[in-house]
């Protein structure tokens, strides 16, 4: 039997963001030694010391500069690799250029990443992560539950015009392309569907999935988060990094893996978070009600990936009882 400290080595894009560090950390628990991807800003040293402390980082973790921008900058970090998770996703939620070039950029990126993968020869599995907005946001909504076999509607998304559609768009797109590259080429890859992913953070930011799902703790400032929480699916940081290591790892996985432990309505959130803490002033019901319909949809079914043998460890109490306490350990709250 191998050693549990001798599981080969994996490569993680986008190390620095909220997920892929937090499954940097699990990974390195898991025995595996990491690579990881960073994209170098040439006005500010970025600070990576929250990876570079981690526990076994010292021996089993490399930080290599790549950039979705240049194909063939990851090709170096991925030489050598038996797995490769593709977590980097250009993020922009600000508009600050054409939906169509992020969307472009996205795609290369991720297309040059998968032949990478060929090439290496080593390469068993990528695990791709997605987003539950690759699968929610369509007129279909008189559906009770979604599974992996529904898509967003991009047309539906450019006339709904959500803060953020371009993203949406730009995952919707990726992802597909993704699978098709990947059935045409005999490659083996799965993707990941995290909902709004909550919990702790090791990044020094707060997370922008974290910062809303906290709006009603952090008060009038976050108000403008409230139209995210009409009906909103939730889970925690440490079971999606423990689903991807877990569909690595299954022999059997194949395809999309919805991730989403639990589902709340704005009101029920309401309820939640003033009753577990009292000491936030939370908002009443009666002062949300404009923003119960912004975003409706039906649920999200786990039961692909629980059919798989997978379990969900976390609930709400950890997510918000983490989450409160990591911000107020970074001075957030």
């Amino acid at each position: 039997m191998a050693r549990n400290d001798d599981k080969g080595i994996v490569c993680v894009t986008g190390g620095t963001g909220y997920l892929a560090s937090w499954l940097i950390m699990k990974l390195l628990q898991h025995g595996y030694s990491v690579r990881t991807t960073t994209r170098s800003v040439p006005e500010k040293k970025k600070d990576v010391s929250f990876l570079t402390n981690l526990p076994g980082a010292s021996e089993k973790l490399q930080i290599f500069n790549a950039d979705l921008e240049q194909p063939g900058s990851f090709d170096a970090a991925i030489e050598g690799c038996i797995g490769v998770f593709h977590v980097a996703h250009p993020i922009d939620f600000e508009d600050k250029e054409p939906e169509q070039v992020k969307t472009r950029r996205a795609i290369n990126g991720t297309l040059s990443i998968l032949k990478a993968c060929l090439d290496s020869k080593t390469v068993k599995r990528v695990v791709y992560t997605s987003s539950a907005s690759t699968v929610v946001l369509n007129d279909k909504g008189g559906l009770e539950e979604m599974d992996e076999s529904k898509w967003s509607d991009i047309d539906f998304i450019r006339e709904l015009e959500p803060f953020g559609a371009s993203y949406m768009i730009s995952k919707t797109l990726t992802e597909r392309a993704a699978l098709k590259f990947a059935e045409e080429h005999g490659l083996d890859l799965v993707t990941v569907i995290p909902s709004f992913i909550g919990g702790p953070f090791i990044c020094p930011h707060c997370p922008g999935s974290v910062y809303t799902s906290l709006a009603m703790i952090f008060g009038s400032v976050s108000k403008d988060q409230y139209k995210f929480l009409g009906n909103i699916p939730l889970v925690h940081v440490d079971d999606v990094a423990s689903a991807h290591i877990f569909l690595f790892e299954n022999p059997n996985a194949k395809g999309r893996y919805i991730c989403s432990a639990k589902e709340l309505t704005i009101y029920q959130m309401s309820e939640y978070l003033s009753v577990r803490y009292p000491e936030y002033q939370i908002p009443k019901a009666d002062c949300l009600k404009e923003f119960e319909g912004y975003f409706k949809h039906s649920g999200l079914s786990s039961k692909k990936l629980l059919d798989a043998g997978f379990k969900y460890k976390y609930g709400l109490d950890e997510m918000y009882d983490e989450a409160i306490q990591c911000c107020k350990e970074k001075g957030f709250l």
